[in-house]
């Protein structure tokens, strides 16, 4: 399995962007996905987790009210819409394929992982 992620550029306070993932190869629309972001000399956190039917849905404390997280499985594609971001929410941003069908927070319940997408919120 491939994940492509996309979507990440640089945005002033306020702005909103729009992150994708795309996943090939022998992938699967019964996984959970997620998202992760690490900020420089930070470890790796959770955002967000879509189960996979989109049934169930987990934010982090840190984006909830301002992220959504949604998929299309009929396009093998995950998304997080990011809305009032913050300089806070600077970060390279992850998404990855779930061991299991159901939402997961946790970094060791994914098996696969895209390359990361850099988002930078300035002032």
């Amino acid at each position: 399995v491939q994940l492509q992620a996309s979507g990440g550029g640089l945005v002033q306070i306020g702005g909103s962007l729009k992150l994708s993932c795309v996943a090939s190869g022998r992938a699967t629309s019964n996984n959970a996905m997620g998202w992760f972001r690490q900020a420089p000399a930070k470890e790796r956190e959770f955002v967000g987790t879509i189960s996979w039917n989109a049934g169930t849905i987990y934010y982090a404390d840190s984006v909830k009210g301002r992220f959504t997280i949604s998929r299309d499985n009929a396009k093998n594609t995950v998304y997080l819409q990011m809305n009032n971001l913050k300089p806070e929410d600077t970060a390279v941003y992850y998404c990855a394929q779930g061991r299991h069908s159901r939402a997961a927070t946790g970094t060791s319940d994914y098996v696969y992982w895209g390359q990361g997408t850099l988002v930078t919120v300035s002032s």
